[in-house]
């Protein structure tokens, strides 16, 4: 049986010049038609998840005071340093009020001085730089690597009790101690570097500076008055007792100086030409459109601020005692537990969506299955019943890392709110208004887009970080 001849290739080859239609083509056709279009579209919009969690507390006034009981323990920060090459790593004076020995000390000569005294010393993995029970000799910060905490267990096993990285200090809480000794002994895990400081010279130093040694008195006195297990101010209490004894009697005391926070922004003006208003509306108006996507843009850079800003933002104001490092790189359940363990009510985890995946590939490790939750009608995974929600503001280093963030949220339950205005000017959107400005020489209609809002952490273990995730593959 023979194949059939194929069509000559005037029947599949479409006609030329000279061969005439036998019907209205499709191209001519469609001068007469009107094509169906989509709303603008924008490839960077997010869920935008912190901003939907957060409870937003309307600031009549502009301004947010957070009012707190007296704090006698004063909280940690993170020193920084200056990296002139291998060997010549220095500690930047003016973070040395990060230590909360210093905390508030404005002398720069003194921080210079005491800088000045730091030893760069390089620590191999596996080194002990200090053992339990030893008196403390030396203070260290720590410039890169990571160190193990641990101590003797009750049956001679070896606990860990914390994981101390990058920025972090070891000895100052020392000061004002008749015979410091350590409490715990410290590996390091890696390869790391370490600035040290001795306490005789550091001694002799204070000495001789009338200020330092004021600065050191003032903050030991406050360290030995009654406080509660968070560091406030106590309350004389009296329990179990009978008959009639005297009770104690005392009062509440407030923070003198409470923080406050005024609302931030973000602004553009978006310019319109009043010939493209005018005549190119339908089926979409323009200006709607380009309000939009302009709208949303900011909301975008409002999310971003509220994670990132230095003066606000989450990342930069979480508490040092309230961060933790991964014990071994990638997220694992234990390092979850830890977090949660640190705060009550913990109501969301938000995580770049690499540390989320990263999270699930060592629950699948394990044999794990995480659970899930509903949140506005979106089946979420959720790890101890607690929504893990994706945030791509919350930055990959260039090291491969990044980090979770955990948040108690509500003025309630002293979390984490949101900070707006409601009733401005012009308003468009809580919180965000569109004024119209001018027509310029140019026929250019200029609009004001502005969004006011801003972030408050009402109690220091309202939020906690998870740090130094590898977000990156393991080999199997």
């Amino acid at each position: 049986m023979t194949a059939p001849e194929s069509p000559p290739d005037s029947a599949v080859a479409p006609p030329d010049a000279e061969t005439p239609f036998t019907s209205l083509g499709t191209r001519a056709a469609r001068q007469l038609a009107t094509t169906t279009k989509s709303a603008p579209q924008m490839q960077a919009i997010t869920s935008r998840w912190l901003l939907k969690m957060l409870p937003w507390v309307d600031v009549k006034g502009g301004t947010y005071r957070v009012n707190r009981r007296l704090q006698l323990r004063v909280g940690r920060g993170r020193v920084q340093f200056d990296h002139n090459g291998a060997d010549d790593i220095k500690v930047i004076p003016e973070t040395l009020t990060e230590l909360p020995a210093l905390r508030g000390y404005s002398d720069t000569a003194a921080l210079q001085e005491i800088a000045a005294r730091f030893r760069v010393r390089e620590v191999r993995a596996g080194q002990l730089l200090f053992d339990a029970g030893q008196p403390v000799t030396e203070a260290y910060l720590v410039v890169h690597g990571r160190f193990t905490r641990f101590t003797p267990g009750k049956y001679g096993e070896e606990e860990v009790t914390g994981v101390v990285t990058d920025g972090a200090q070891l000895g100052d809480e020392a000061i004002g101690q008749e015979d410091p000794r350590w409490h715990h002994s410290v590996r390091a895990d890696t390869a790391g570097v370490v600035l040290t400081l001795n306490w005789d010279s550091l001694e002799q130093f204070v000495a001789r500076t009338p200020s330092l040694a004021a600065q050191l008195a003032a903050f030991a006195e406050r360290q030995s008055k009654p406080m509660n297990r968070k560091g406030e101010a106590d309350v004389p209490l009296q329990a179990g007792h009978v008959g009639e004894p005297t009770l104690a009697g005392g009062f509440v005391d407030y923070d003198l100086s409470p923080r406050e926070y005024e609302l931030s922004l973000t602004q553009t003006v978006l310019r319109v030409h009043t010939r493209v208003a005018d005549l190119y509306n339908s089926p979409m108006d323009q200006t709607e459109q380009q309000l939009r996507l302009a709208i949303e843009e900011i909301r975008e850079r409002q999310e971003w601020e509220l994670v990132n800003n230095r003066e606000f933002g989450l990342l930069h104001n979480v508490d040092h005692a309230q961060r933790v490092s991964t014990f071994s790189g990638p997220p694992t359940p234990d390092d979850l537990d830890e977090l949660l363990s640190m705060r009550r009510k913990t109501r969301v985890f938000l995580a770049h969506p690499k540390a989320i995946a990263a999270f699930f590939r060592q629950c699948n490790r394990r044999g794990l299955m995480p659970g899930t939750t509903t949140i506005e009608g979106h089946e979420v995974p959720a790890w101890r019943g607690v929504p893990f929600l994706p945030c791509g503001k919350i930055p990959i280093s260039p090291q491969h890392t990044s980090s979770v963030i955990a948040l108690r949220t509500g003025e309630a339950d002293q979390g984490v709110v949101g900070l707006y205005q409601t009733g401005i000017p012009e308003e468009y959107q809580p919180g965000l208004n569109v004024r119209f400005m001018n027509i310029d020489t140019t026929a250019i209609m200029n609009y004001l887009v502005t969004a006011y809002y801003s972030m408050a952490i009402l109690v220091p273990d309202a939020a906690g970080i998870l740090e130094n995730v590898q977000v990156g593959r393991t080999a199997e």
